[in-house]
């Protein structure tokens, strides 16, 4: 098997879909071994700034001098991405190689007769037999979808760490902010402890609850323990206070006021960490902190103009962009290009997002998920009272943002991650 025909073979398990359920992923990590129980994990689930953190914490192990794993999802531009040791992709003949081994496996599984586990189960088996192999000290696991039956809740961690909950996903995991809470907070195990962002008090409470009954030591962010230095579009700086813990002066490159929220949350997991024995020093930790990123979140790819993609596809993504647009390019104008899923909150994204814009284009990404531009044109109307330009070609669409962007204007592409990954491709020479 070649990485082509690795990826063909992953890919194409996408009609047996997501069903949630750790029987299925179990059981295919008892056949490999059970490579999961040959590291030690720190889990993040959440809605918004999983990666961020996740990222965040990578860098820091990384500074530290341990061998780390990095486990995400979704990627941007290459499938690689999702699967990484010591912040180097996974190289293709790699994954074609436990492909394969994952692959007989699975047929195993199918002349016993059991069910042919999904996608995402697939993925998170290569990755966690990749991070066996490697001797990882440790993987920083990205949840994929909810948390409580999501395929990477059979690892054990350290900690489980819970960034911001908001709407997402209402299909699978409840359409009210307690029940999707309940999902994420699926993650903290027994006697281990958790680290969460600050949340609304529906949510908070779901999670303090859950930790309670699994005897689980809950370390909650503190929105007063954060003061802002300086913020602008080449980073910011912070400081930060946990638990007598005081981190001063902490640079991150990532940009946004929620940036710092998600910054303290990895910093109180830091700080747990150590708690627990865990060997960081200072020097690792700034570093680590500094050269943190996660591509495609209100990231610049150029200046003069600037145009910058954000892959908001939720309501509370789409308030945290249009803050930053407010904040760090308050007089320019926006010329605003937006391809979105169908089964998104489209209406809550294109209220925040709509009325900061001089100039709107709707268009489309490959991927029969994504909204039609003429039916999207049509929900854009209801904010945005100017001509709007459909091109269903996205490459198109970014000619003509790049003809309508102003000299002193912001050229701002965002929706779906899927339509942020081939724009990002496309301005750093990857696409064609």
């Amino acid at each position: 098997m070649n990485y082509e025909q690795a990826l063909a073979y992953i890919h194409g398990t996408y009609k047996f879909g997501s069903k949630l359920g750790l029987e299925n992923i179990t059981e295919l990590l008892h056949r490999l071994g059970d490579p999961h129980r040959q590291f030690k994990a720190i889990h993040v689930g959440g809605t918004n700034g999983k990666g961020s953190v996740t990222s965040m914490l990578t860098h820091v192990l990384f500074e530290a001098g341990y061998r780390v794993g990095m486990f995400i999802s979704p990627y941007l531009e290459r499938f690689t991405e999702r699967i990484q040791v010591n912040l180097e992709e996974i190289q293709p003949e790699e994954l074609a190689d436990i492909t394969a081994l994952v692959k007989t496996k699975v047929d195993e599984m199918l002349e016993d007769g059991r069910n042919h586990p999904t996608e995402f189960e697939i993925v998170t088996a290569i990755g966690f037999v990749y991070f066996a192999r490697r001797q990882v000290d440790y993987a920083v696991v990205e949840v994929g979808l909810g948390g409580r039956l999501d395929a990477t809740n059979v690892v054990d961690p350290l900690v489980s760490v819970i960034t911001s909950i908001s709407y997402d996903h209402m299909d699978v995991l409840g359409n009210t902010l307690d029940k999707i809470a309940y999902e994420k907070a699926g993650i903290i195990k027994p006697n281990r402890p958790v680290v969460s962002y600050p949340q609304p008090p529906e949510a908070m409470e779901i999670i303090r609850n859950v930790a309670r009954q699994r005897n689980a030591p809950l370390y909650k962010v503190n929105n007063d323990a954060i003061l802002i230095r300086s913020s602008g579009i080449d980073g910011q700086i912070f400081d930060y206070t946990f638990d007598g813990q005081a981190y001063p002066n902490v640079a991150i490159q990532l940009i946004g006021c929620h940036q710092v929220v998600n910054a303290a949350t990895a910093l109180t997991t830091i700080s747990v960490l150590r708690q627990q024995g865990l060997s960081l020093s200072q020097a690792s930790i700034y570093e680590g902190m500094k050269k943190a990123n996660w591509p495609g979140r209100i990231e610049i790819l150029r200046r003069q103009p600037y145009v910058v993609i954000d892959g908001a596809h939720n309501a509370k993504g789409a308030q945290a962009l249009a803050d930053a647009i407010r904040e760090y390019f308050a007089d320019r104008p926006v010329t605003l290009v937006i391809g979105v899923s169908r089964d998104k909150e489209v209406d809550a994204i294109l209220k925040e997002l709509c009325p900061l814009a001089e100039s709107v284009i709707v268009t489309r990404y490959e991927n029969p998920r994504s909204l039609e531009p003429d039916i999207l044109a049509e929900r854009v109307k209801r904010y945005y009272p100017g001509h709007i330009v459909v091109e269903r070609d996205a490459k198109k669409a970014i000619q003509t943002g790049l003809e309508r962007v102003k000299p002193d204007g912001l050229l701002l592409f965002t929706g779906s991650l899927y339509l942020i990954g081939m724009i990002r491709s496309y301005f750093t020479g990857r696409g064609s």
